[in-house]
């Protein structure tokens, strides 16, 4: 089964790769580039430089001088610019009415490869501020998903926050600004994408013109994280708040982990939907709190699997009990076949449905060259499809051990919660 026309790869003189999807039915392009860069590609001494860089390079070029006249040129031509840094990967896009690409993509190489570094005491304020949203009011970290990373790998890169602490910002200039650039925003670790209406012969075009001055330089490497937890892991933090934010984290495997497709398949059982076990067992069936959801953060050699939830204080117990049941409950009776049949239908929906989003697609197929794990949609489904329930049951049972679990809460826990949330972490026993 096939959902589009083409999809072109090529690599251009200077080692850049470029990913090309045309959707002619779409009404608007998109162009992105992909990098690996990102908290895990830092060191203590500059956490947080990634996420500043990011925001720097929006800052203006040597001909266009400010972030306003930035946005302002692509705004003009109908763009709409978007930027994000990841733990391990970083996102530069823009959507646009596709008779705007070739002179919006004129602009969009110059930004993004040679940035001037202007105004860094104004984007210091502004990130200095999105900093603050994580801390209290004493300046402790108080990010439940921040503090289950901190808890999970240490000293570890893969534990660092995205954007860094106060005095690392505070300390961040040109120079160091201009050495992260060019480590990370070079051929062998980037990827550049076209998707929607365009046409490949000019996206090509557009290509060799606006990036093929890129340096290229070596791969970027980093040392996977070495595990020494025995048993599971708990960490209460104090804060004024009317819920107690839960993360219940299991320690995964890998992207490329030959049990990776189980693994998101057992995802779709858990949580794709109100229908799902996670959202029936603690909201519809038991009211244990309003919302809740569970994810897999995947690296390139390591992964987490958490549930996170917002509930009061004294049912913060409770809650982690009912969620590692449910964990236990899967690796030892694994999916049922109507869970099965249901997620294989999603999946395939979902394999369609990326189509419908430039923004999507150049995703998908950005971020498998960008690690090195080229696929199709089609293909994914495919191997999706073929996992069967005893694949998702020895996925939950590698899983479900209390040498994976780390449990964050963050909040004023009720008298005595403290004691029976650490009797639910400390004393459960997984799939044994």
């Amino acid at each position: 089964m096939s959902f589009v026309t083409e999809c072109r790869t090529v690599t251009l003189a200077n080692g850049l790769r470029v990913v090309i999807v045309p959707q002619p039915w779409l009404h608007r392009a998109h162009v992105a580039l992909w990098a690996r860069v990102g908290s895990r590609f830092e060191t203590r001494d500059d956490n947080g430089i990634s996420h500043f860089l990011e925001h720097m390079i929006y800052r203006g070029t040597q001909r266009v001088r400010s972030a306003h006249a930035v946005n302002l040129a692509f705004e003009r031509l109908g763009g709409s610019l978007f930027a994000s840094t990841q733990v391990d990967h970083g996102i530069f896009s823009l959507a646009l009415p596709p008779e705007s690409l070739d002179e919006a993509c004129a602009l969009f190489g110059e930004v993004l490869s040679q940035p001037a570094f202007l105004d860094i005491d104004i984007e210091r304020g502004i990130v200095l501020e999105e900093i603050l949203e994580d801390l209290d009011d004493e300046g402790r970290q108080v990010d439940a998903d921040n503090l289950s990373r901190a808890l999970i790998y240490g000293s570890h890169p893969l534990g660092f926050t995205i954007t860094g602490g106060e005095a690392h910002v505070r300390a961040f200039d040109e120079p160091m600004l201009r050495r992260h650039h060019a480590h990370h925003y070079t051929t062998d670790n980037a990827v550049l994408a076209f998707s929607g209406a365009v046409d490949e012969a000019q996206a090509l075009r557009i290509a060799e013109r606006d990036f093929g001055g890129l340096p290229r330089a070596g791969r970027i490497r980093t040392s996977p994280p070495q595990h020494a937890q025995k048993k599971a892991r708990l960490q209460i933090v104090e804060n004024v708040s009317s819920q107690t934010e839960l993360r219940v984290c299991l320690r995964a495997f890998a992207e490329t982990d030959a049990l990776r497709p189980a693994l998101d398949v057992l995802m779709r059982v858990v949580d794709d939907g109100m229908s799902t076990r996670l959202y029936h067992r603690l909201c519809d069936a038991r009211g244990l709190c309003y919302d809740v959801s569970a994810g897999y953060d995947g690296y390139e050699d390591d992964g987490v699997v958490d549930v996170a939830a917002g509930v009061q204080h004294k049912r913060a117990a409770l809650v982690t009990r009912e969620v590692l049941a449910m964990f236990e409950e899967l690796a030892r009776e694994g999916p049922t076949s109507e869970e099965l049949d249901k997620a294989r239908r999603r999946i395939a929906w979902d394999a369609r449905a990326i189509y419908d989003s430039a923004e999507e697609t150049a995703a998908f197929y950005a971020g498998g060259l960008l690690f090195e794990r080229p696929s199709t949609p089609e293909e994914h489904m495919a191997q999706l499809i073929r996992v069967a329930g005893g694949e998702v049951r020895e996925a939950a049972q590698r899983l479900a051990r209390p040498e994976r679990l780390n449990v964050v809460a963050v909040g004023l826990l009720d008298e005595g919660e403290d004691t029976r949330l650490e009797e639910a972490v400390r004393g459960w026993a997984g799939a044994g």
